[in-house]
């Protein structure tokens, strides 16, 4: 496993994040998203639809538990995004019969670690802190990915200027 870590010093950084990290995306990828409560997870998924070019806003999924955005290309990625934070177990996920449509899409589950990783046994895991003082945010990326995809992760994020860590 590679891990890397960027300073986003405002929440557009946070959503500029989501958007480079689009493009090194493949369909099956599987992001697990944790960290403070208002740290920036929507925000970093709305930047990756953005870069995915799925149609419509991306919203957060909180009280429908799931939403799935279509791309507006037909050789684009859908974007599935998850909110698992009223989820009682990996049951409850489970029960979103998410299988059929992770290998052709793009996952993001919000609050899914410890259930979201049986979805997928590479998969990215995205960490974000917010410093309540600066309202800086700070994302630590987990690439559980075969090393030449994890290096082309890390590669992006480092070229926004993270470090490895």
């Amino acid at each position: 496993m590679r891990t890397v870590r960027i300073l986003l010093p405002r929440a557009q950084d946070t959503h500029s994040l989501g958007v480079a990290l689009a493009r090194s995306l493949h369909p099956g990828d599987v992001l697990v998203l944790s960290g403070d409560l208002g740290a920036g997870k929507t925000t970093f998924t709305q930047g990756l639809g953005e870069g995915l070019g799925v149609r419509g806003p991306v919203t957060s999924p909180t009280f429908v538990i799931a939403r799935t955005y279509p791309p507006r290309l037909p050789a684009g990625l859908a974007l599935i995004h998850v909110d698992a934070y009223r989820l009682a177990g990996a049951l409850e996920l489970d029960d979103l019969d998410l299988d059929a449509e992770v290998a052709q899409s793009v996952t993001v589950v919000e609050w899914g670690s410890g259930l979201a990783d049986r979805l997928s046994e590479e998969r990215l895991g995205v960490t974000l802190t917010v410093d309540a003082a600066t309202e800086a945010r700070t994302a630590v990326l987990s690439l559980h990915l075969d090393p030449a995809r994890a290096d082309e992760v890390a590669a992006t994020v480092l070229a926004l200027g993270g470090e490895p860590c």
